[in-house]
């Protein structure tokens, strides 16, 4: 049985290497992740919670150099990232990897260039493919195609892939050059019907109803803004409704992306019913408070898209291998 190991990079709780995972125990494949990382405590502790075993390092801009970078990182064969979108320099533009210094991008370039994994997955918000009018994500693929096979970059959008959520992320995805492979072909979802019910509770607490004081906040909020011509405002949802709006880091703020219709007060989501909403399986352990998990699922990667683009990452990769 082949094994495969990976590296999770700007890891928050998961949600990567557990469609990594899924992926690979459709094949047959086993799997160890050699390392975590994230500079955040608490999807630490949710992180390891739930992958006991595995070794963890925080920030990885430590990692400035060719020793350390060997030292720390231990071998892999594939490298996840779902890593922040930071500015690059104006200045220049020409100098490859130079004009990517000073960002995370950087330190994910500097691991692929000493480490020399068979591939690897990036994901990051939509908005990277029109950041700095195309720049950036220009510099990027200049960057990552010197050794690595990369196609244009796809949005996946995880209503397509079985989830009731609107959520378009873009993935970019590499194979080292002077490997034998078949062609990478990104996925293009399962079209699927969804709804909002698959992922609810049957019994909610109370406490996650708003209060009368923010719903009247709300709807005035919506007129106001309705009369500004913004169009910004609360958005609710019934079980029948194929999809949610995007889940974000600042749900716990107010609710106001997904708010649940009920006979009173409409109700905020419950952190399961998040996990749930990214695909994060049940046995998914919730350890830290409610406001925590808001940030860490409003933060995650979806759990089914990265799933079903890791299939046609194996597929690619290790056909050969792969018992039918």
């Amino acid at each position: 049985m082949m094994k495969v190991t990976s590296l999770d990079l700007f890891a928050g709780i998961g949600g990567m290497r557990i469609g990594l995972e899924k992926a690979l125990k459709k094949y047959r494949f086993k799997h160890e992740c050699v390392m975590a990382s994230d500079i955040d405590k608490y999807a630490k502790e949710t992180y390891l919670n739930n992958f006991p075993s595995t070794p963890f390092i925080g920030d990885v801009s430590g990692l400035n150099n060719e020793n350390k970078i060997k030292k720390i990182i231990p071998k892999h064969n594939l490298l996840l990232a779902g890593f922040p979108c930071q500015p690059f320099s104006r200045a220049g533009h020409k100098k490859g990897l130079e004009d990517t210094r000073g960002t995370l991008f950087y330190y994910i370039a500097k691991i692929l260039s000493s480490k020399k994994p068979d591939a690897f997955i990036l994901e990051n918000v939509r908005g990277l493919k029109e950041h700095d009018e195309g720049k950036t994500l220009e510099i990027m693929l200049k960057v990552l195609r010197k050794k690595y096979f990369v196609p244009d970059p796809k949005v996946l959008n995880s209503k397509d892939f079985g989830l009731p959520q609107n959520r378009a992320r873009i993935f970019i995805v590499g194979i080292r050059k002077d490997l034998n492979k078949k062609e990478f072909i990104f996925p293009i979802g399962n079209k699927k019907e969804t709804n909002v019910g698959q992922i609810l509770e049957k019994r909610v607490d109370k406490s996650f109803q708003i209060s009368d004081r923010l719903w009247d906040s709300h709807v005035k909020r919506k007129e106001r803004n309705k009369k500004n011509g913004k169009g910004f405002g609360y958005s609710l949802f019934d079980k029948h409704d194929p999809y949610t709006r995007t889940l974000s880091a600042r749900y716990n703020k107010d609710g106001s992306e997904i708010l649940i219709k009920t006979k009173k007060n409409p109700r905020k989501l419950t952190p399961r019913e998040c996990a749930n909403l990214q695909g994060f399986p049940k046995s998914f352990k919730l350890t830290v408070s409610n406001a925590q998990s808001y940030k860490q699922f409003g933060n995650a990667v979806s759990v089914d898209v990265v799933e079903n683009l890791s299939k046609s990452l194996i597929e690619s990769l290790y056909s050969k291998k792969i018992n039918r």
